[in-house]
């Protein structure tokens, strides 16, 4: 059994997670006016302000309501306001409907945002069961995820902004000599993947499972921008035999014709930053790709995507050491020089050829957390990796991302694979 002492000390470590993950939310949403944060450019994103809510509504909903005694909701409200897509919570706010919330002001949000937090504070001091620590932890994975989001939801609103402002100031670090692409072998073979060992996994990751995989090949870094510029060059957009039957329809009826944030400008490319537009580097990875454009890409390449087991089979016990949120950066930035496989994690997520689905033998989690991942297991492409708006305390070997094929405003590229 834990002692006191060692629960003391989880409880401390959590609530210490806690706040810094809460800490940094507030950071990247301070460069941004409370005009930036109410707008929504598109279904798919969300206001700033509705990121910095909902965030804290999964506290209040989901820990303090049902855990703290006399905790009394800031509003009742926002139980419907800030919802996202828990049907066993209540009616909700349209998800396309989240930049009409012109009221609550974000003030108030910030009000709603330190009452939860001196709630949790208080609750953290108490001995909490581990049911409910890891309830908890799952709101800081929760959190740290719409961390991401905060950044690919206004990268695409200042996009459509004819001043293209900028969310931050650029921290690139200086220019190293290009890394030729090099495919590396692996044997494949019976290989276990998903989530092993301690520590915190969503439910998407579970149970771990062997796979049977044939040799193969990845490249040893991201596609570059370089190289996608080529595939333009060769008509890659205007040519169907590389192109999925719905790739191609999205193509041709969204008129595409570039990676998201690509712009010609006197027949040179420039491409749209958080720090603002500036000239195309041709020695970094590729991002703000749909899967559709990965895929066509990767045939036009004479290669294909990899599986997610491909990836994680090769990825194996890789050290988590890319470039994500904290460096600043906020853009993919081009590999340095090494051996093996360089940028697994961060800089950009990687598409896979893997539908979204669930493991043999998965489980949800119990209770309303049961509606995070188990029920967009439909007609969504797994990504694997991380991006440069990743938080590094988040990601690992076995975790899930997924999206729509057509998605292209997250950090999302490739790595070519092919047999050997």
């Amino acid at each position: 059994m834990t002692s006191p002492a060692d629960a003391a000390q989880y409880t401390a470590a959590l609530a210490a997670r806690y706040h810094e993950v809460r800490t940094l939310s507030l950071a990247l949403a301070e460069p941004l006016s409370a005009e930036d944060q109410c707008v929504q450019s598109m279904p798919d994103a969300s206001p700033t302000k509705w990121h910095l809510a909902h965030t804290t509504w999964f506290f209040e909903t989901l820990v303090l309501r049902a855990s703290l005694p006399g905790y009394r909701p800031f509003s009742e409200a926002f139980a419907y306001l800030f919802n996202s897509y828990y049907e066993s919570l209540g009616a909700r706010q349209a998800r396309p409907e989240r930049g009409l919330l012109t009221r609550p002001p974000l003030s108030v949000v910030l009000q709603y945002r330190a009452q939860v937090d001196e709630a949790m504070d208080a609750l953290l001091a108490t001995s909490i069961p581990v049911e409910l620590a890891a309830t908890i932890e799952l709101g800081i994975q929760h959190e740290q995820q719409h961390q991401e989001l905060i950044l690919t939801d206004v990268k695409h609103l200042f996009s459509r902004n004819v001043l293209l402002p900028a969310h931050s100031a650029a921290s690139l670090r200086p220019r190293t000599a290009p890394v030729a692409l090099a495919w590396i072998e692996f044997e494949g073979g019976r290989c276990e993947v998903g989530h092993a060992g301690a520590g915190f996994a969503f439910d998407n990751e579970c149970p771990r499972h062997a796979v049977l995989l044939p040799p193969f090949c990845l490249a040893n870094r991201p596609t570059t921008c370089g190289e996608y510029l080529a595939f333009i060059a060769d008509d890659g957009y205007r040519r169907p035999e590389f192109w999925l039957s719905d790739a191609w329809a999205t193509v041709q009826a969204q008129g595409w014709r570039a990676p998201l944030y690509w712009r010609e400008i006197d027949a040179e490319w420039h491409i749209f930053t958080l720090h603002g537009e500036r000239m195309l580097d041709p020695d970094e990875p590729v991002c703000h790709l749909s899967f559709y454009e990965a895929a066509a890409f990767a045939n036009w390449a004479g290669a294909r995507l990899p599986t997610e087991f491909e990836w994680e089979a090769a990825i194996g016990s890789a050290a988590c050491d890319g470039h994500f949120i904290e460096a600043g950066r906020l853009h993919p930035e081009a590999a340095h020089p090494g051996n093996g496989l360089l940028q697994c994690f961060g800089d950009v997520w990687a598409w896979t050829r893997s539908s979204y689905d669930p493991y043999p033998g998965f489980r949800p989690f119990s209770g309303s957390a049961g509606e995070y991942n188990g029920k967009f297991m439909v007609g969504q492409l797994v990504l694997r990796g991380g991006s440069c708006a990743t938080p590094a305390g988040h990601i690992r070997a076995s975790y899930r991302n997924f999206f729509p094929p057509a998605a292209r405003w997250q950090f999302s590229g490739l790595r070519l694979a092919r047999e050997c």
